[in-house]
């Protein structure tokens, strides 16, 4: 599975994210292509600002889909998605463009940290599995546009 972390799979994704225009159309689900930049930036934010968390998780998302977040099985097309991350508004493509691009420079540079602390909804991850599970969410939503 590749990894954020890695200068490869970062230096892909931003090539990806650089072929992105705000005439992109999406392959499959509901969100425009400014809504999906604004979409993808809160699961980098969470990593990078590494903040402890009181919250224990759902037992089951734990148990039964953690591990589909970072294996090399792609994701089927039109997941569910948390409410707090779905836009419900229109999103200025070109501000959430540059948000998304330097959330994924962001991210990057603390790829050396070694505590990562546990993610709210799915427990503990390891610095790999980081690194993983948010090279599959850009991956996904890359390809849900075209790039």
């Amino acid at each position: 599975m590749k990894s954020l972390l890695t200068k490869e799979a970062y230096e892909e994704i931003n090539q990806r994210i650089e072929q992105l225009t705000e005439n992109s159309e999406r392959g499959w689900g509901k969100m425009s292509v400014g809504q999906m930049c604004w979409h993808c930036q809160y699961p980098l934010q969470l990593a990078i600002k590494n903040k402890p968390n009181t919250s224990k998780g759902n037992w089951f998302v734990k148990t039964f889909f953690k591990k589909s977040l970072y294996n090399d099985k792609p994701w089927r097309k039109n997941l569910p998605t948390a409410p707090q991350l779905k836009a419900k508004e229109e999103k200025v493509f070109k501000t959430e463009h540059t948000l998304l691009k330097n959330l994924v420079n962001d991210f990057y540079a603390v790829r050396d940290r070694e505590e990562w602390y546990p993610h709210p909804a799915f427990g503990p991850f390891t610095k790999e599995q980081w690194g993983q599970v948010q090279y599959k969410h850009l991956d996904h939503h890359l390809k849900q546009f075209g790039v």
